[in-house]
C-alpha cells in the first residue's frame, strides 16, 4: 500500500500537465506546509473534475476571496500514485470543498472465484479541503491546460498528430 494524506488547509492546489501535446501527463497537486502531493490523472478525469467542481461553485454564492494566482505545478512533481476515483462533497459548516482520490488499484481477473474486489483491497486515499477561492482557481487553471492539448479535427472529433491526421471521414 502506498502513502494516504489528510490536507486539512493546503496552502496550494493545482491541477497541470508536463510534456508534449498527445504525450502530456496530467497531476492533481496540493501542498500543505512543506509537504508535496502530487497526484497522477488521466486528461478526462482532470476535466470531469473541473466540469463537476464548476456546478458546485455555481449553486453557492459567488467568490469574493482573492483568487490564488501561482497555480504551476512544483517541481520536482513525482507522482506519489495514479487516481482511480475522485469524490466531491461540499461541507456547508466551514465552507470547504473536500476533494477525495483514491488511488487505482489493478486487479488481476486470473479466475472469478479467486479475483479481489476493489472493496476487498487497501486502497490509499488522499483528502484536501479547499476553499472556494481555491477551487473557483483550479478549475479555471485546469480548464486551460486540458484546451491547450492537440487541435481537434472539425469532422471526426478527434485529436490531430502534429505530424498529421487521417481523418476515418475522410474516405
Amino acid at each position: 500500500m502506498t502513502a494516504s494524506f489528510d490536507f486539512t488547509e493546503p496552502d496550494h492546489v493545482t491541477s497541470g500537465a508536463l510534456g508534449p501535446p498527445g504525450e502530456r501527463v496530467f497531476y492533481l497537486q496540493a501542498r500543505q506546509g512543506g509537504q508535496v502531493v502530487s497526484l497522477r490523472l488521466e486528461k478526462q478525469q482532470v476535466a470531469a473534475l473541473c466540469d463537476y467542481l464548476s456546478g458546485i461553485l455555481n449553486d453557492l454564492a459567488p467568490v469574493t476571496d482573492p483568487l490564488p494566482t501561482d497555480l504551476e505545478l512544483i517541481e520536482p512533481v513525482l507522482a506519489e500514485w495514479v487516481v482511480g476515483a475522485l469524490a466531491v462533497a461540499y461541507e456547508e459548516a466551514d465552507d470547504r470543498i473536500l476533494l477525495v482520490a483514491e488511488e487505482f488499484v489493478p486487479v488481476e481477473d486470473e479466475d472469478d472465484d479467486a479475483a479481489l474486489l476493489a472493496d476487498d483491497l487497501d486502497v490509499s486515499t488522499a483528502r484536501f479541503r479547499l476553499t472556494r477561492a481555491q477551487v473557483q482557481a483550479m478549475v479555471a487553471h485546469a480548464h486551460n491546460v486540458v484546451n491547450a492539448g492537440r487541435a481537434i479535427c472539425q469532422i471526426c472529433g478527434r485529436p490531430m498528430d502534429p505530424a498529421g491526421h487521417l481523418c476515418p471521414r475522410n474516405n
